[in-house]
């Protein structure tokens, strides 16, 4: 390690009792927001591939639902949108635009409700089976990226709407 790389380490380690005292404290640590999610959140039942994909991610990061779990809506929406064009003006680059709103219900009550957003892309070949598989990675990956987006926004409101268990 040179002598650089040693004084960017050591003023990183100096830097530590600063986010402390700034207020920071991770979301999983004692008494926050992050453990009382888990199993707390039931989605909605997925009624397309992307919505299933969704779920899946959020079960992953929230963990499984509870009995009295609260009822977690969303309602996804993707669009293509044609990037980069070849000289024969085809699309070789695709990018997939996803949004996810979302509401936190328990009954008929309004806890919370919000909306993440992101985007992925693929690029087109020359045969059609591997344009496709292309596409549905896209896909897939953009459902993790609302997911995740969904859970991070979810996690730092909970302590203003979140019952008591």
């Amino acid at each position: 390690m040179s002598w650089s790389d040693r004084r960017r380490a050591l003023g990183l380690l100096a830097a530590l009792p600063l986010l402390a005292a700034c207020g920071f404290a991770p979301v999983y640590g004692p008494g926050r927001a992050g453990g009382p999610l888990q199993g707390r959140l039931r989605p909605d039942d997925p009624d397309t591939e992307d919505a299933f994909r969704l779920n899946a991610r959020l079960e992953d990061r929230l963990g499984r639902p509870g009995a009295s779990a609260l009822r977690l809506a969303h309602e996804i929406s993707v669009t293509e949108d044609a990037g980069l064009a070849t000289a024969d003006r085809s699309a070789s680059r695709i990018r997939l635009l996803g949004t996810v709103r979302y509401r936190v219900l328990e009954g008929e009550r309004l806890l919370t409700e919000g909306h993440a957003e992101g985007f992925t892309a693929y690029s087109t070949t020359a045969t059609p089976l591997a344009t496709r598989a292309a596409a549905e990675d896209a896909r897939r990956r953009l459902m993790v990226l609302l997911a995740d987006g969904m859970v991070t926004r979810l996690q730092a409101s909970a302590p203003q709407w979140l019952p008591a268990p």
